[in-house]
């Protein structure tokens, strides 16, 4: 297929494209962002997608035919330009790119960044906390594994965070010896952190160099005499063999590594990741790649490898591949600058590294299969959800997408929308939209507000916004018959034909409007059973627009009671912040100002104050 003749923005683009390294960004005619890409040289790598002689994928063949602008970020170095692709596809999530996807959250373990750390569970690891050990294969292990560190080893048992001073009597475990009393200031930082060391080289997969110092240590005090002493280093020898005893030995080197395997097939593909420390299998994880159908295993292993490795809580000292990569040197230069030490990307053609990416390949197969049974479970549950409401909804066409409208507020102040979507039975969260309800009443009037954010939500579909451009099948309010009456309303006055019904908490009640002679309405009332699937889909959607609402609710009401709105608008630093306060007088005397007036403020233009117009007056969607 020949490619399409470029536009003359699109050639004016290409030509200014310098030669240097950095991330180039294809965007489309909304100017959404379809592709993120990085190169050694911008200018050779943007070029050669728009040759007439390039032999394209299918999937890089789409791509072309939709892109209708270009940026790009030069960077310092081809290392740069990795970090910086893999942070935009992160933001930007772009459809052509392949994408790591993890629908599950995975249990660790945590040493906090403390004076005396904790040890702790959490499925969140998060950077500047401490450090991480995992991902492990169940929440049951992790607990038993923490349960058994806190007996062989003196930690913080309550769970607080202590200073060292002495703040409280020591509690019972200090008197067991299962903790070294920092709340009583009975120990150093010095001291406690001599034990936290021995609990990440245990962590880490040392285990036999820790058990083989405590053994060595029971032995000095049995021959000192010091029985009671000894006994304690027995019983946490004992725990920590315990612990070895589960965990599966993949290898003998006692080698610190990540398997990668890739399976793929029209369906997509799966990862699966070993974790081996020390020798010893720890944990497994199981992500499905976005985007990868027209993908080669290769390409899917190598944008999986840099999307994984940007966010990963450790990296260990090697990193064995299925396939070879394009950027296997690249990647592993910037594996070795994340981890501040040497790293090997490895691609093993026999003896133990490849016996170990053949096991992680039939486990990628296993979830492949897992997620396939699940795909198509979601999608024929999705379907007879749809089917049963256009059968007793008496739909024209089966609500593919639907949308859920809920209002929140406390008596009235800072009242917002919400605006939530469901395309195909599953929430397509890009599609969310918010709204700051522009009518301030002095008592609150839901059904106002109600009819307020269907009339601008609909009015900017007549009007082509980009961000409104899809209109839904069905429209479903958060409540009876008062807010599905308002609802109603904005939308006949707009001459809109949508489908909407309401869903009301009560006994879970549909509404139904039936146009009467006259132009009114009636309400007829639907019950279905509660675990119809039909009545399922609406109740999530319901409850999804309650919550993005209330969150939305949330913010507002802190920043406004916290800080200043004018905070949340883009170019409006602490100056000019000031100076429209003291011209106006407070958030609600620029609210009545007209642009004309906001732009005669010092330092401010007219874009500007057409923004904090827009801004104030709730156009957030």
């Amino acid at each position: 297929m020949p490619l399409p003749a470029l536009t003359d923005h699109m050639t004016e683009r290409l030509k200014a494209l310098p030669t240097r390294p950095g991330c180039y960004i294809y965007r489309d005619e909304q100017q959404n962002v379809l592709y993120v890409g990085k190169a050694i040289n911008l200018r050779n790598r943007v070029r050669s997608y728009f040759r007439k002689s390039a032999q394209h994928t299918a999937r890089i063949e789409r791509l072309v035919f939709r892109v209708r602008d270009i940026e790009w970020i030069v960077v310092d170095s081809e290392v740069e330009a990795l970090v910086l692709e893999c942070n935009l596809i992160k933001e930007h999530r772009p459809p052509f790119n392949v994408r790591m996807r993890d629908d599950k959250s995975y249990p660790f373990i945590a040493i906090t960044k403390e004076k005396f750390p904790r040890v702790m569970f959490t499925r969140n690891p998060r950077k500047g906390w401490g450090e991480s050990f995992g991902p492990y294969t169940n929440a049951w292990a992790v607990r038993e594994t923490l349960q058994i560190l806190h007996k062989a080893f003196p930690l913080i048992p309550c769970g607080k965070s202590w200073s060292g001073e002495a703040e409280q009597r020591p509690c019972l475990y200090y008197h067991m010896q299962q903790c070294l009393a920092p709340c009583a200031g009975l120990v150093t930082q010095q001291e406690y952190r001599q034990v936290i060391a021995k609990v990440r080289s245990f962590l880490q997969g040392k285990d036999l160099q820790i058990i083989d110092e405590l053994k060595a240590e029971m032995e000095q005090c049995a021959e000192d005499l010091n029985f009671e002493r000894a006994a304690t280093l027995r019983d946490q020898i004992q725990k920590m063999e315990h612990i070895r005893e589960r965990q599966k030995v993949l290898s003998e080197d006692g080698e610190d590594r990540d398997v990668v395997a890739v399976v793929k097939d029209d369906r997509g593909a799966a990862v699966q990741m070993l974790y081996i420390r020390g020798g010893r299998l720890i944990g497994q994880r199981q992500f499905m790649l976005d985007g990868s159908k027209d993908s080669s295993p290769t390409e899917a292993v190598q944008e999986f490898v840099k999307q994984y490795y940007t966010d990963a809580p450790e990296i260990p000292r090697e990193v064995l591949l299925p396939v070879e990569i394009e950027e296997r040197q690249i990647v592993q230069q910037w594996l070795r600058q994340r981890r501040g030490a040497a790293v090997s990307v490895d691609v093993p053609n026999g003896g133990e590294g490849l016996r170990l990416v053949e096991l992680a390949m039939d486990n990628a197969e296993q979830a492949l299969r897992t997620f396939a049974m699940e795909l198509e479970e979601k999608e024929a549950w999705a379907e007879q959800a749809m089917t049963q409401l256009a059968e007793v909804l008496e739909l024209p066409t089966l609500p593919m997408r639907i949308e859920g409208y809920d209002i929140s507020n406390i008596q009235g102040t800072s009242p917002v929308g919400s605006m939530v979507v469901t395309e195909n039975g599953e929430p397509n969260k890009q599609e969310y939209r918010r709204f700051q309800i522009k009518w301030h009443p002095e008592s609150p009037n839901d059904f106002a507000m109600m009819n307020e954010v269907i009339l601008r939500r609909l009015r900017r579909y007549l009007d082509e916004d980009p961000k409104f451009l899809k209109l839904p099948d069905l429209i479903m309010i958060d409540g009876g018959k008062g807010q599905l009456g308002a609802a109603l309303e904005a939308r006949d006055k707009l001459e809109i034909q949508v489908p909407m019904v309401g869903l009301a908490k009560r006994m879970e009640l549909i509404y139904v409007p039936v146009q009467n002679e006259d132009g009114t309405y009636a309400f007829k009332e639907i019950e279905l059973p509660l675990t119809s699937p039909g009545l399922l889909l609406l109740r999530r959607l319901r409850d999804e627009a309650h919550r993005f609402a209330l969150t939305f609710h949330r913010k507002v009401r802190d920043k406004r009671m916290h800080g200043s709105l004018l905070d949340e608008i883009p170019g409006i630093g602490p100056k000019r912040r000031r100076m429209l306060l003291r011209t106006f007088g407070s958030v609600e005397g620029i609210r009545r100002a007209t642009v004309e007036e906001i732009a005669a403020v010092p330092t401010l233009t007219r874009t500007q104050a057409e923004q904090i117009r827009m801004f104030l007056d709730g156009e957030l969607a």
